[in-house]
């Protein structure tokens, strides 16, 4: 299946602004849903943004207003803008993509968000 690699993920200030990124190795087309989750420590993986055909977008709660989460097909990647983080945003961060005709269903590997003083 199509392999995903995030990135941009590391250490910041509460307040502060991050933006991650995932790059998958086959071609995402529009029918494609691709979204972001997270982990904290002593929790389950939850979803934090999702975006579908057409670009209609979902959020959660915790996170609509601050986060932002687009595709680039053309460039096969899905991004995530993070704004005035918090420190409950910590945690392991990951990219799934679901394919619409073959309903393959990826993810990635995670990358680590922490945001502390």
């Amino acid at each position: 299946q199509v392999q995903l690699v995030e990135s941009g993920g590391g250490l910041v200030q509460p307040g502060g602004s991050l933006r991650l990124s995932c790059a998958a190795s086959g071609n995402i087309i529009n029918l494609d849903t691709v979204g972001w989750y997270r982990q904290a420590p002593g929790k389950q993986r939850e979803l934090v943004a999702v975006i579908i055909s057409g670009g209609t977008t979902n959020y959660a709660d915790s996170v609509k207003g601050r986060f932002t989460i687009s595709r680039d097909d053309a460039e096969n990647t899905v991004n995530l803008q993070m704004s005035s983080l918090k420190p409950e945003d910590t945690g392991v961060y990951y990219c799934r993509l679901q394919q619409y005709w073959t309903r393959g269903d990826s993810w990635g590997q995670g990358t680590q968000v922490t945001v502390s003083s």
